[in-house]
């Protein structure tokens, strides 16, 4: 019996996919995407309750304004205990739908730029398609679904430069493996990064129309990054194409309008402007060239920008296609004129009223910054900040560097035994080789510690990490990495403490000392006293201070502790000790966790 899948069903039918979903959820029927395939009976059966709510909804037509009239006066009697939550919920689903911006990545020489070079050829029409790459670093793909808009700077590196500032400019990532090499480092680098993005990720199977292509082996190699196919039960989606002869193409697209579809991607252009810096360059007629996506309102010429500390009035912009325009919707990618500087990748842009606006917007932000860089100066991050917020199930993420293959398999496999109930142990990228800027990138972005077996990290990239504040350890004895792996682990789990009883002893005798006040000389009766104990003074039946034992001596010297049946002088920074007291020490230990 034949399959057919979801969101080609829908397409045939004429309804929207999340509609699909609806129905097929009320017949309990289980799927994992739209993607997914169902049985003809199924098919056959929603068919059926499409049609009968299309006579339902004809025959009810004719009754329809009588029944309009006679709700109308109790509509206008609204409660007043009313869901005010109702406008707002109107409001947000009356936001337009925006395109979604895509970004390709992948290993080197796995046709990421044939694959962005066939569907600008083909969805591009002639007369635009000629220097597109020089005027914008994106372009916008006119498909069946409408438009979707490529972010031509390919490497994981630029995407990840662009997040580390805090711009999440790709809606969803696509991640190209050649059929005949399957997955390379790069890859595996370009899957992590994508990862860490946290967006949704394709796959696209190249160089399918090669003698030697192999896709099946490329989807069992994915299986091991723990990234099932759809074939194999997972939910990942694995797309064969060939970047020469175009096969699959059009299939790529209709997955990516379909993930666009379900992320419900809007944005207002009537809103708040907001943008991200996409590239910036100098030219030598024009000055200073700023390539902008628009994420959020309208951006028109004559608009004040502010990037950073540095702010500009749009003089021109152009569109992907070198056409002048004089404003820019949401997902609309544009080369601006206007700044004096050259901003950064990954900038986010905000619009300001005047100039007068965008000047007190610099200065604020200069005087954030100083702060910032003080606060830096006079404190570390503590483990706590850097692995995040304690929580039920914690997470360690780390990035794994070796000298040989041998040596990465066997620390993973130690490390894979090292998770808990409480503690998952997430090797983002685990790889063969010094450490890269790359990886710092990563790191910085992920919250990740590098940890390094029987390699280490250059200067340069040692200088990158501690300008971004990332932890590059370095081994040579697997098991001191091991060690430094459950420091980790204990570190990123709450610790628990108890209270330990550590011993007495009785004041006797008081001595005042003109720097350190009363001294209480006493005699310990049982256990032991430590300096920097925990200290309780009992008089009678009745706690009168509870304190620190700040000093500890026997005779004239400084000692750390004290033993049964030794006299000593005890300073617990109270002046009010009596003699016949009695002063107990404890202290507080962590409880070992299994």
């Amino acid at each position: 019996m034949s399959k057919v899948r979801i969101y080609t069903l829908a397409k045939d039918l004429g309804v929207e996919n999340a509609k699909m979903l609806e129905l097929l959820d009320g017949l309990g029927v289980s799927y994992k995407s739209v993607s997914s395939t169902i049985e003809e009976e199924t098919v056959e059966l929603i068919k059926e309750m499409l049609a009968e709510e299309a006579a339902q909804a004809g025959g009810a037509s004719p009754a329809a304004p009588q029944a309009a009239a006679q709700t109308a006066p109790q509509a206008t009697e609204t409660p007043a205990s009313a869901p005010a939550s109702a406008p707002a919920q109107a409001d947000a689903s009356e936001i337009p739908h925006r395109a979604p911006v895509v970004t390709i990545m992948g290993h080197v020489d796995h046709g990421k730029t044939s694959l962005l070079d066939y569907i600008r050829k083909t969805k591009v029409a002639a007369k635009e398609a000629g220097g597109i790459t020089q005027h914008v670093g994106a372009f916008e793909a006119q498909t069946s679904k409408g438009k979707i808009v490529f972010i031509d700077t390919p490497g994981h590196e630029a995407f990840t430069t662009i997040r580390a500032r805090g711009a999440n400019v790709a809606d969803i990532a696509i991640i190209v493996i050649a059929a005949d090499d399957s997955l390379m480092p790069q890859t595996r680098e370009a899957i992590a990064h994508a990862q860490a993005a946290k967006v949704p990720m394709l796959i696209a199977i190249n160089k399918v129309d090669l003698p030697q292509a192999d896709p099946d082996r490329v989807k069992t190699d994915l299986t091991q990054l723990n990234l099932v196919p759809e074939e194999y039960g997972g939910d990942l989606v694995v797309v064969p194409v060939s970047a020469k002869t175009g096969e699959g193409v059009e299939d790529l697209l209709e997955y990516i309008s379909l993930t666009a579809e379900l992320e419900d991607l809007r944005a207002d252009p009537k809103g708040t402007f907001g943008g991200v810096i996409i590239e910036g360059k100098v030219d030598k007629q024009a000055g200073v060239l700023a390539t902008v996506m628009v994420q959020e309102g309208t951006l028109h010429v004559s608009d004040f920008l502010v990037v950073g500390e540095n702010y500009g009035k749009i003089k021109a912009m152009t569109d992907s296609n070198g056409a002048r325009i004089k404003e820019a919707g949401p997902s609309t990618p544009v080369q601006v004129l206007g700044f004096s500087e050259v901003p950064s990748s990954g900038e986010k842009v905000q619009s300001a009223k005047n100039e007068h606006a965008a000047r007190e917007i610099v200065a604020a932000r200069a005087s954030d910054r100083r702060d910032a860089e003080n606060a830096r100066v006079q404190r570390r991050l503590t483990l706590e900040e850097m692995m995040g917020p304690l929580g039920s199930v914690r997470t360690v993420n780390l990035i794994l560097r070796a000298d040989t293959q041998g040596s990465v398999e066997a620390i993973q496999g130690i490390l894979a035994r090292k998770e808990s109930d409480d503690v998952k142990i997430n090797v983002m990228l685990a790889g063969i080789g010094a450490p890269t800027e790359g990886d710092v990138l990563l790191a910085s972005t992920a919250e990740a510690t590098i940890l390094c077996f029987s390699v280490t990290a250059s200067g340069g990239v040692k200088k990158v990490a501690d300008g971004k504040g990332v932890d590059i350890k370095s081994f040579r004895i697997i098991y001191e990495l091991i060690d430094e792996v459950d420091r980790l682990i204990k570190g990123n789990v709450e610790p628990v403490f108890e209270e330990k009883y550590l011993g007495r002893a009785e004041v006797r005798m008081l001595i005042k000392h003109p720097k350190s006040g009363t001294i209480a000389g006493s005699y310990v009766t049982d256990g032991s006293l430590k300096r920097n104990a925990k200290a309780k003074v009992t008089r009678g039946k009745q706690v009168v201070y509870e304190g620190t034992i700040v000093g500890l001596k026997r005779f004239k010297d400084d000692v750390r502790e004290v033993q049964t049946g030794y006299e000593c002088g005890i300073n617990v920074d109270w002046n009010d000790v009596m003699e016949g007291d009695i002063i107990e020490a404890s202290e507080m230990v962590e409880v070992e966790q299994n």
